[in-house]
């Protein structure tokens, strides 16, 4: 019985051990953080792709709604990669990326809802009141 008593009580000691070790190694990565090299040459070239694809969008000449949303999808990717990696937000807490990039998406559904809201007052204000000619 003495024996079961020492034995768990040294296992909970080296259980205790272990734990601060792993939060000191924990603490010392949050300090010191580096990426390799290799990730943000592969990002520079992907930015350098999609800026690329952007210019052409317009060396091709697409015109109207395809050459905006083009343009617009190239953007959002530049700026998520540069968030993510050079900023370091894919590498954060998911906490933390929720409360700063939530906000943003939030208010974007927001002023979909308002465009079409637009719309619908648009139009319900010419039947109702006509032409006004």
């Amino acid at each position: 019985m003495a024996e079961a008593t020492a034995h768990s009580s040294g296992h909970s000691h080296g259980a205790h051990a272990h734990g601060h070790d792993a939060a000191a190694a924990t603490a010392h990565a949050e300090v010191h953080q580096e990426h390799p090299i290799r990730l943000y040459l592969i990002v520079w070239g992907w930015l350098f792709i999609l800026s690329a694809c952007s210019y052409l969008v317009d060396y091709v000449g697409f015109e109207g709604y395809l050459r905006w949303t083009l343009i617009l999808i190239f953007m959002v990717l530049k700026a998520g990669l540069i968030v993510a990696v050079f900023m370091h937000m894919a590498f954060e807490r998911p906490a933390l990326s929720y409360a700063i990039l939530l906000p943003p998406v939030a208010v974007l559904v927001f002023v979909a809802l308002m465009v079409f809201e637009a719309d619908y007052t648009a139009l319900t204000r010419l039947n109702f009141f006509g032409t006004g000619g």
